[in-house]
């Protein structure tokens, strides 16, 4: 069953039971009032009759029974009793009178001298009546007067009130039936809302939302739905943009082993299965010796990668510029002879680095620079590379400016992409692997940091890694 029609049962089940108790009250309160009033309208007449008798027999005492029906008679005829009227010892009937007279009830076992006895009656086809009955002595001798009073129209009053209130009843609930399935389907649409959101989610259109504008409680429930469905749709794209980096990476990666490896195996083979000068002996020994070393470096760098990635680590207290400087001393004459200026200029001060990561950085960092500087149409023959630091409130920022080929602005969002390398066959000839700058980005995120890149072909590029490990 659906929420909605639940909640018309509801709604039908407690107006049924509040307005049936209520209309019942309303009929019964009114009805009971009638009766009591009846009932003691009756008591006072007849307790006259009785009192009227008891006069009569204590100032002349009645020597014939037909005395006594005769002042009944009398007194009959100017009271309400119409119904009936009996009087009758415990041996014979001596009056008896009215059209419910043969339905009277025999009471005397229940009264006394004292007490009447009170009921209802019913007669078929007749209606209802009340039966008062009392007794008096006449003499030695107990006698016994009933009496039976009209009350029909109470009933019949009370009658049409319960049929007027059964047909309000049902046209009530008939209304009520009708405006609570209204009612629960309005309120409980948004939920259909959801549901189909779910369904759709589920179907996997994770575009769908529910865009419930509501205020209450189910509206809370759908801006959190939407809200869940954007994370989710958020991590299912990062996912899927996970898996195709993952297949590039695997792709690029067999691309990098197929080339050596082909050479490698076809010179081995030379080597193998032909007998070559020695000039060719060595040119092949040359070959699968660069090719290896190649394949060598790439394995390593993919190692540095893998460990950064799930190796744990901490950081220690350590100084940027101290790093810096012995690095760039140790470079400086390498560089020099490819007439490449290798500069520093750091800030002194202290955060908290990995000394090992942060080296790894910056060689890389310094030999993408070199790579840039390498076959360029330098002014006066002349490269530049200049390693600059600052201590900033959470860590440092390092940055490192080439004179160098320049980045084109549209290889500046992969270039930290694992393989990802802007000008192919210059990094084949140089060795590179297109991984360095991927590791530099890992390492930068492991010091809760990031890097950047400016660039301009022809004139240079700047890279700035700000590093947020801490001071302290």
């Amino acid at each position: 069953m659906k929420f909605r029609a639940k909640a018309t049962c509801c709604m039908i089940i407690l107006m049924a039971l509040f307005f049936g108790a209520g209309g019942s009250a309303l009929v019964s309160i009114p009805f009971h009032t009638s009766l009591r009033q009846e009932k003691a309208a009756a008591q006072d007449s007849y307790r006259m009759i009785l009192n009227t008798l008891q006069i009569v027999n204590s100032m002349d005492e009645w020597d014939d029974e037909k005395d006594l029906s005769k002042i009944l008679e009398q007194l009959s005829s100017q009271d309400a009793f119409s119904a009936a009227l009996q009087l009758h010892s415990q041996k014979e009937m001596l009056y008896s009178k009215g059209t419910a007279a043969a339905f009277l009830k025999d009471l005397s076992g229940q009264t006394d001298t004292s007490h009447l006895a009170c009921t209802v009656i019913s007669a078929p086809e007749s209606g209802y009546y009340l039966q008062l009955s009392g007794s008096f002595f006449v003499g030695k001798e107990i006698y016994y007067l009933d009496a039976a009073y009209d009350i029909t129209s109470i009933y019949e009053a009370r009658s049409q009130q319960q049929e007027l209130y059964q047909q309000i009843f049902i046209v009530l609930i008939a209304a009520c039936a009708c405006l609570s399935y209204i009612l629960a389907y309005f309120l409980t649409r948004p939920l259909a809302r959801l549901s189909k959101a779910s369904r759709e989610i589920a179907c996997g259109n994770y575009d769908y939302r529910s865009r419930i504008r509501s205020n209450d409680e189910i509206g809370a429930v759908s801006r959190d739905f939407d809200l869940m469905a954007d994370h989710l749709q958020g991590s299912i794209e990062e996912l899927q943009l996970s898996m195709e980096r993952q297949n590039q990476f695997i792709g690029n990666f067999t691309h990098e082993l197929k080339t050596p490896m082909t050479s490698i195996i076809g010179y081995a083979d030379l080597l193998r299965s032909q007998t070559l000068s020695r000039e060719d002996e060595l040119d092949a020994a040359k070959y699968i010796f660069s090719e290896g070393k190649r394949l060598e470096h790439l394995s390593l760098k993919l190692l540095d990668i893998f460990v950064s990635q799930n190796e744990s680590f901490s950081l220690i207290h350590a100084s940027p510029a101290e790093t810096i400087s012995n690095l760039v001393t140790h470079l400086q004459p390498v560089l020099a002879r490819e007439e490449i200026t290798l500069e520093y200029a750091c800030e002194d001060g202290y955060c908290m680095l990995d000394p090992d990561f942060f080296g790894s950085l910056l060689v890389n960092l310094i030999e993408n620079a070199r790579k840039a500087l390498t076959g360029k149409d330098r002014k006066n023959g002349k490269g530049r590379i200049k390693v600059s630091s600052v201590m900033t409130a959470d860590g440092c920022q390092v940055k490192v400016a080439d004179n160098g080929q320049g980045i084109p602005q549209t290889a500046l969002s992969h270039i930290t992409e694992a393989f990802y390398r802007v000008d192919k066959a210059r990094s084949r000839a140089q060795g590179g692997a297109g991984l360095g700058l991927t590791l530099c980005a890992e390492i930068a995120r492991l010091h809760h940091g990031t890097i950047t890149f400016q660039s301009e072909e022809g004139r240079g590029t700047i890279v700035t890694v700000d590093l947020k490990g801490g001071r302290k």
